[in-house]
Order: structure tokens, then C-alpha cells, then sequence
């Protein structure tokens, strides 16, 4: 088997930086291997058939073994995750090199299993170039048979809000910049720094309402047009100002009167991918930080730096905090760190709570744990032309709420066609930017789109982008802030806009704010006429979309770290008919109560690009009284085969006196939806009873449960039993859902437990010890919550450490003297078995001059020329330069095994020729990864009697 480069553990240590955005990757890039060829033999897990698709490779050997994938493009820095998965299920998340191209797997307890169907994928789009082409031919297919091929252009609501949020207020600004002792969090080898710029009304009284911002994960440092993913700067590098691209956002609420603050995250962007959470949980602490100290300047306001003791007071009791991507993730985790603290050793901030967070806004976020706060309100902005984020995963953060807690919060998502992901902040927008930067729409492909390439119509400038997001952050502000119920309709579904946004499309829907009764598709309801689907199952029979639209509904991402392909309780109502009239019935386990609601409003989706879908609404109440609601239309959001386009549109239809004399509101049995076209698809996410405005909202005081990571020695002999920690704090009882990784298995074990403060979650683990060596073995475990509890660190479990020696390894000739047309063999052995394969180089060294001919492409076989290096005989060449980057042969010896021979067969080619030689030299890898050199061996091959 071929590899074609050795990277050492220190090198490979040096290297794991983050990927390089826009520029060349500055530092130490690990040297580009050429053509890589396909491995004759996978580890021991995976059939000895089996082989590596093209651009992957292995390095190293037992504990320091990896799984190296190399693009042969430079995958910029984002925020979604790089994710190594074998089919539906995932490996783990791979070390990027400085390079941007390479991408490093310790396969240390990975079972790897199948081999060929290894793949790349970052929010759900394939990376590694055979299966992105595979994957973007497939997805047009699907699309262009459910839905029109070009997409369909929205027409700007006609009704306009009665505020406008993104008018500039009356204030005149101020602005400036502090900067802190950086600070030590747990996991972060590095410490942070605490810096910020502040924008604030000038001549404001009394205390002012304060608003912070939090960029994602961008490149770090640049010099030129290079940049790099480390903390600090390098010499000569200058620190991309990441924090400084929403002052646009920053002016216009400070013109109505906020003191705002936009906080630098540089530090933790350049160590996150060594965290579990992807940094959720030090960016909590980081903004909780930054509020500590605002809690003491406005105390004692004669501590501040200048330009806040410039500014207006500011008032902790009322904090919006606005995340974009995993800054996104980190506001909504700091929103949910304030009302229930993380465990001490987890976090960064062990101070008292002095502020109240009264709503976040979540532009383009991550939400990698999949656990929402419930009880803080939320607006959740979904660019349409998301090229980094692409699955539009914070749809969750609505999704994701129902049925938590007490649903007063109001959760809001923002769909804003024809708006990327990076140009929300102006650091990240070419033109605007101090560093590179450009469009991440391109990075999905060079292809012209009909919806968002920067030259169509439907798409959004950044100006006009970064107009629109202003808008809707300050109509949060004005709502969850200031109370002014007159925004509301800009935020809960209601068919309005705001002459502020410009020409930007935009549609909301929401849940939450005391919403009554609620009809959902769940495994427990009565479903004529249609069927209960899966939103997240690799089944074609029972996924609500072909499983290849892997990333086409926000509504349907999976929980990637924890749930490889299929998740239960997790459901749409999926309606197909032919003809008019055919209905669908949903009936709940228990009746529904609409009390008070003025409206039903439903959450629909139909493929993207149709127009004019038509739907009957009906109730039957638990008499068999029924009542015509009225007809709704559906539209389908414009998409192409590069978005995420099959989203939910809210529709009304009322509740009218007459509808109250007819039936009992108190006690519906069952929602009928009766389709008027000719012919459709749709599904139902969820209906609710709605009333206009804003309830308060009380937060509950749920259970909140976090999961640890306990590591253990494996021992000799023997069996332990031992414990995850699993943290339940906080007050009250709830329900959580576990999924526990069982040995062997390629699907966790679901199971829902009752957790209540201060009780214990039993999740045993037990360790098999042995005297072999072996990998460590981790027994992982995710939580996620269902009802009446809260979620903070959401992944852990119990890692038990092989305490073995790894075996020496040896190297002796079977067969070094032959003639052609007989294999040249040497025996690879171990001095003892282990539990893990074993891997060694043989590197193809030239033969030394004046020591005869040395065996070139022509005296080997075409087919094992091919097999092991990807190349043809033609033109002959010694086989020491196969490669430009020199030639090494993988011998691996299986687990359980003791030694292998490893032949290199020869070919009868007619013609004398003096003896030709081939030689090798041994390569080893130590425990730590690190490459040993080893002896050499010369095997000579003679002419045929």
C-alpha cells in the first residue's frame, strides 16, 4: 500500500491550525503528497479487499494511527464543521492543517469499518470531490423532478409595519475601544483576549439598555493576502478585526438610545476545533465575562475604561445579545449559562449572574448541541444563501423549543432570500474588509446559480444585506428589549415588512408566545390520508424527504455529533396527492384547546419554487362537530440545488365567532387539511391557536443536565464498572434523552430518563482490561432534552486508556534472492499481538551507484504499478521515483495477527539484464506518532535460467 507523505506527531501538532480562508495558508503547511492512490489493505476493522477512495490515506500505526483526507482545493475557514463520516455514520472530527487542504483523523478508538464509502462533509455538503459531484448531480436530479427548475421570485409583502426599527434614531453616537487582561479558559490552551468596541448614544439619560455582539469563527491573523488561524499574530501578521464588522448594526441601535459592544473572539476561533462543543461553552464564558465587567463599571463607573465611562450607564437588566454563527451558538449558550450555571470546572465565568438577558438574536448560527434555551426569546436569521452554514441548521433553535418549557418565549426565524452568510459582518466582506475575505456562496462551487450568484437579481449587495439584518436586530431589540408589541408582526409570521429592509425578500414564522394548544405530528396521533415522517432517517420509506436531500430543509438537519443518519420523536406530517379533495386527518392523543386564540396557524412546507398550493382547514371537535376554517395558499421558497430551501410558510386562518358557536374550542379532536390544486406534496410541521401580542415571560426553573468525560485505565484483567458523570443541577424535575454508544455498534442506544436536581443519571460503562495492546476506548454519550429540563454541555462520556507496551516490530527476508517472474518477500512480524492494526513504511530507496541496475516500473507488474501507486509502467523509471515525493509501501498487520509477509511480485520481461535490486528502508511510529527509522533490506532479482 502507498503513502506518499510521513508527518510526525509534533509536526502533525504544529500543523493542527485551522483551515486557510481567503490567501494561501501561512506556516509549516504539511507537504503536498501529489496523486494519492488507493491503499491495498484498510485497517483490521474493515474487510483486507476493501480500499480507500481516492484523496485518502492512513499514517501512522496503533494508538498514533490516522485517517488523512487532502482536497486538492483549499477549504476556507467556517463555521461549520469538517466532519469524517463512513456512510451515515460519523468517525469524528479531523484536526485541519495549516495548509487548508489536509485534514487529520486519529483513528485512536475509531471503529472504522467500511472503507469505501468514506466521505467529507461540512453542514451536510460533501467535501471530498467524487462524492460533492456525485451529490450535486443527485440533488439537481431530485429537485428539478419535485419543482421547477428556475426559482421563483417572492413578492414583497404588501402591508408595511406600523414602526420602522431600522430608522436611525435621534441620538448622535460615540465610539471606542477597551481592552482587558486576557483571560484562562478550561479546555484552551491559550488564553483570550478581552477586547471590544463600543458604540453608544451621546446625551442619552438615565440607564440604557445594552446590546452585544459576537462574531464567528473566521481566519485569525493576515499579511497580505495570506492568512492564517492562530493566536497570537505571528510576527509580521496583524489580527483580523472580526469584532469591528458590525458597526453598522452597532450605530443604528445606539442611535436609538443602546449602549452596544462587539467583543473579539479570536483566541477561542483558533482553538476550537479541540473542544467537544466546537467552542459553545468558552464562548458563553466569554460574553459573561465581558457582562461581568459591565456589571461593575456600572457600580462603580469610575473603573471603566474611557470610552465607557463616555457612554450612557448601562442598564443589566435589560441585555440582548446577538451571535452571528457560532458567535450565534455561544450567545444562545451564554443566554442559558445566566439563568443556570454551567459546573465550575466547565466554565470560564465562576461569578454571580448580575444582568438579565431579555432576547438574542442568532444570525446564520450553529447549534452543534441541538439544545435551545426555551425560555429566553430568540430571532433566528436564515440567509438563504447561506454558503458556509448551508443546512440552515438554526432553524433548530425554533424547531427545537416546542414542548422544553412553558412556551411563552417567543422563538423567531428570519428567512432572507438572497443573503449569504459572511456579509452580515463587514470584516468578512470584500470591499469593506481590513483582511481578505470574499463571498462563501463561491465556496460551494464555480457553477453559475440562477438564485444566488452575485450577478442575479434575486441576490442581495451587502449593503443591502447588511441594511436588512440592521433592521431585523433592532426590531428585536424594540420587542424583547423595549416592549413595543408593535414590531412583533416582523418577527411572528405575520405577512408584513419593513421599509427599512430595502429589497430584501424576507419571511418569518414562529412559535412560542403562549401559543395555545398545538397539533402535532407525533408517534402518538391518529393519521389518516397522509403519513407520519421521519425528519431525520437515512430510510427512504419514512423520511420526509429523499434521504440524498440531505441539507435541502432546515427543518430536517440531523444532530450530527451524536445521531449518525436517524433520530425518533422527531416528525412532519407529510401529505401526496393526485387530485382535489382527498383529505388528511391529524388527531392528537388528547383533544386540543384553543382558549383565547383569535387564529389557527400552521407551519407548512411544499417544495421550493411552486406556487399556488391550496389547503382546506377544518376541525372536528370530540362531539364530531365540525367547523370550515377557511383556505389557505402556499408558496414554496425560491431555491435552487444549492439551498436549503424546503421551509416552513406560516398561514392563518381565524377563529371567528361563528366558528365558536359551531364547536367546542376547548376539546378539538382532529385538524383536517383537504388540498384544492390538482396535484401537490407538503408537510405539516406543527399548528398552534395564536392571539396578537407578546406575553411576559417568567422563565421556568428547570433541571439542567450536563454530561462530563471521566478517563480510566483499562487494567489487566478483569472488569469496571464505571460511571458517566452526568450533572443534574438547577430545580424541578424533566425528562432528558440519552444516546449511548455501545461497543461494535453503528447506532447509539436511545433512551429517556427522568432527571431531577441532585438524583443521579445511571449511565454505566464497563472496561474489559486486558495485557494486549490496544486503542483507547471511548464510550460516548449525548443528551438532549425533551421536557421540563435544559442542556449545557451536551456530549461526554468514558474514555478508557490502553496501558499496554506496543510491540516491537520487526522486519526479515523470506525471499530476497529470485528470478524474474517469482516475488520478492519479506515477513513484517510483532513480538506480540495487539488489539489494534500495526503499520509500517517501507520506503523504496534509490540503489546506490556503481551497485548495478535498480528494479524499475517495467519489472513489476502494470496491475500492482497500479494498485499501490496509481501509476503506469510508461516511461520506464526506477521505482524509487514513482513519486517526485518519494515512494513508501504500507504493510499493516491485522489486529490479533503476529506477522505478515508482504511479497513484491516481478515480471519475465525476455531481455538480459544484470541483477537488479530493490531497496527498502523500515519505518516504524512510536506510541506518540513519531516516525523511527529503521533498518535497510536489498532483495536482488536475477534473469530466468
Amino acid at each position: 500500500m502507498i503513502r506518499v507523505s510521513r508527518v510526525t506527531a509534533a509536526l502533525a501538532a504544529a500543523l493542527a491550525l485551522a483551515l486557510a480562508s481567503p490567501g494561501a495558508a501561512r506556516s509549516a503547511p504539511e507537504p503536498d503528497p501529489g496523486p494519492l492512490s488507493a491503499p491495498a489493505s484498510a485497517p483490521a476493522s474493515a474487510p483486507a479487499s476493501t480500499r480507500l477512495p481516492e484523496g485518502w490515506r492512513t499514517t501512522g500505526s496503533g494508538k498514533s494511527a490516522e485517517l488523512v483526507w487532502r482536497s486538492p482545493e483549499q477549504v476556507p475557514v467556517g463555521d461549520a464543521q469538517v466532519e469524517f463520516r463512513s456512510g451515515e455514520r460519523l468517525l469524528g472530527i479531523p484536526r485541519p492543517a495549516a495548509d487548508g487542504h489536509t485534514f487529520r483523523l486519529p483513528l485512536d478508538g475509531v471503529r472504522l469499518g467500511r472503507t469505501d464509502d468514506l466521505r467529507v462533509e461540512a453542514a451536510g455538503r460533501r467535501l471530498d470531490a467524487a462524492g460533492a459531484n456525485a451529490a450535486a448531480r443527485e440533488r439537481r436530479r431530485l429537485d428539478d423532478s419535485s419543482s421547477p427548475s428556475s426559482p421563483s421570485r417572492l413578492p414583497r409583502a404588501t402591508t408595511v409595519a406600523k414602526v420602522d426599527p431600522g430608522a436611525a434614531g435621534s441620538f448622535r453616537t460615540t465610539s471606542g475601544e477597551y481592552s482587558l487582561p486576557p483571560v484562562q479558559l478550561p479546555g484552551y490552551d491559550t488564553e483570550v483576549e478581552m477586547k471590544a468596541v463600543v458604540v453608544a448614544p451621546e446625551g442619552a439619560k438615565g440607564d440604557r439598555p445594552l446590546a452585544l455582539f459576537l462574531h464567528g469563527r473566521h481566519v485569525t491573523c493576515f499579511q497580505g493576502d495570506d492568512v492564517t488561524l492562530e493566536w497570537p499574530c505571528p510576527a509580521g501578521y496583524e489580527p483580523v478585526p472580526s469584532y469591528r464588522g458590525y458597526l453598522h448594526d452597532q450605530q443604528l441601535l445606539a442611535s436609538q438610545g443602546y449602549v452596544t459592544v462587539s467583543i473579539s473572539a479570536n483566541s477561542v476561533n483558533a482553538q476550537d476545533w479541540q473542544a467537544d462543543d466546537a467552542g459553545a461553552q468558552a464562548r458563553s464564558s466569554l460574553i459573561r465575562l465581558h457582562l461581568a465587567h459591565w456589571a461593575d463599571w456600572a457600580a462603580d463607573p469610575s473603573t471603566a475604561p474611557d470610552v465607557v465611562r463616555r457612554a450612557p450607564r448601562a442598564d443589566l437588566g435589560r441585555v440582548l445579545l446577538v451571535g452571528h454563527s457560532r458567535g450565534g451558538e455561544g450567545a444562545d449558550r451564554a443566554a442559558l449559562d445566566s439563568l443556570t450555571p454551567p459546573p465550575a470546572d466547565q466554565d470560564g465565568y465562576h461569578g454571580k449572574t448580575r444582568w438579565t438577558i431579555r432576547g438574542t438574536v442568532l444570525i446564520g448560527p450553529t447549534i452543534f448541541g441541538q439544545n435551545p434555551a426555551p425560555d429566553v426569546p430568540s430571532v433566528t436569521i436564515l440567509p438563504g444563501c447561506d454558503g458556509d452554514v448551508i443546512d440552515l441548521q438554526g432553524e433548530y433553535y425554533v424547531d427545537g423549543t416546542r414542548g422544553v418549557s412553558r412556551g411563552k418565549a417567543l422563538h423567531s426565524a428570519v428567512y432572507m432570500t438572497g443573503a449569504n452568510h459572511n456579509y452580515f459582518n463587514s470584516e468578512w466582506t470584500p470591499g469593506q474588509a481590513t483582511a481578505p475575505a470574499n463571498d462563501d456562496f463561491l465556496y460551494g462551487g464555480d457553477e453559475h446559480d440562477p438564485l444566488c450568484s452575485p450577478d442575479t437579481a434575486t441576490r442581495l449587495t451587502a449593503e443591502q444585506q447588511q441594511k436588512a439584518g440592521s433592521t431585523y436586530i433592532a426590531a428585536a431589540a424594540r420587542l424583547f428589549v423595549a416592549g413595543d408589541d408593535r414590531t412583533r408582526p416582523l418577527l411572528d409570521g405575520s405577512p408584513v415588512r419593513a421599509a427599512s429592509a430595502g429589497p430584501a425578500r424576507v419571511l418569518t414564522h414562529a412559535v412560542g408566545a403562549a401559543r395555545a394548544g398545538a397539533f402535532l405530528p407525533t408517534s402518538s396521533a391518529t393519521i389518516t390520508g397522509g403519513r407520519l415522517c421521519a425528519q431525520v432517517d437515512p430510510d427512504p420509506n419514512v423520511s420526509c424527504l429523499d434521504p440524498s436531500l440531505t441539507t435541502a430543509s432546515p427543518h430536517f438537519t440531523q444532530w450530527r455529533r451524536a445521531v449518525p443518519g436517524k433520530e425518533p420523536d422527531r416528525y412532519a406530517l407529510a401529505m401526496t396527492w393526485s387530485r382535489p379533495g382527498t383529505a388528511t386527518d391529524l388527531s392528537p392523543a388528547r383533544p386540543v384547546s384553543l382558549p383565547g386564540a383569535t387564529s389557527l396557524s400552521l407551519r407548512v412546507i411544499v417544495p421550493p419554487n411552486t406556487t399556488g398550493t391550496e389547503l382546506d382547514v377544518a376541525l372536528t371537535d370530540t362531539s364530531g362537530k365540525r367547523a370550515d376554517l377557511g383556505r389557505v395558499r402556499v408558496d414554496g421558497v425560491p431555491g435552487t440545488s444549492r439551498t436549503s430551501s424546503y421551509w416552513a410558510r406560516e398561514v392563518r386562518v381565524p377563529l371567528s365567532d361563528a366558528t365558536r358557536e359551531r364547536i367546542d374550542l376547548a376539546h378539538v379532536k382532529t385538524l383536517h387539511l383537504t388540498p384544492r390544486t390538482d396535484s401537490g406534496t407538503a408537510w405539516l410541521m406543527d399548528a398552534y391557536g395564536w392571539r396578537p401580542g407578546t406575553p411576559a415571560v417568567e422563565p421556568a426553573k428547570p433541571a439542567r443536565v450536563d454530561v462530563g468525560r471521566l478517563t480510566v485505565e483499562e487494567g489487566d484483567s478483569g472488569s469496571r464498572t464505571y460511571q458517566v458523570p452526568v450533572r443534574v443541577s438547577g430545580s424541578g424535575s424533566g425528562e432528558v434523552r440519552l444516546f449511548v454508544d455501545e461497543p461494535g455498534g453503528d447506532f447509539p442506544v436511545v433512551r429517556t430518563v427522568k432527571v431531577r436536581a441532585g438524583t443521579r443519571v445511571d449511565v454505566p460503562v464497563t472496561v474489559e482490561g486486558n495485557t494486549r495492546y490496544g486503542a483507547d476506548a471511548d464510550h460516548r454519550v449525548a443528551v438532549k432534552a425533551v421536557r421540563g429540563a435544559v442542556v449545557g454541555s451536551y456530549l461526554g462520556g468514558v474514555t478508557a486508556q490502553n496501558d499496554d507496551p506496543q510491540p516491537t516490530v520487526t522486519m526479515t527476508p523470506v525471499a530476497d534472492q529470485v528470478t524474474e517472474g517469482q516475488p520478492l518477500v519479506w515477513r513484517i512480524a510483532l513480538s506480540a499481538a495487539a488489539d489494534v492494526a500495526t503499520w509500517t513504511d517501507l520506503e523504496v530507496l534509490p540503489v546506490p551507484t556503481g551497485t548495478g541496475p535498480e528494479l524499475s516500473t517495467t519489472d513489476v507488474p502494470a496491475t500492482w504499478l497500479d494498485e499501490h501507486f496509481g501509476a503506469s509502467p510508461d516511461p520506464e523509471r526506477p521505482l524509487s521515483a514513482v513519486l517526485p515525493d518519494g515512494t513508501l509501501l504500507m504493510s499493516e498487520v491485522p489486529a490479533g495477527a503476529l506477522s505478515i509477509d508482504l511479497p513484491v511480485p516481478t515480471v519475465t520481461d525476455q531481455r538480459p539484464e544484470a541483477p537488479e535490486s530493490l531497496r527498502l528502508r523500515l519505518w516504524t511510529y512510536a506510541p506518540d506518532g513519531e516516525a523511527v527509522e529503521g533498518p535497510q533490506f536489498t532483495g536482488t532479482v536475477r534473469d530466468a535460467p
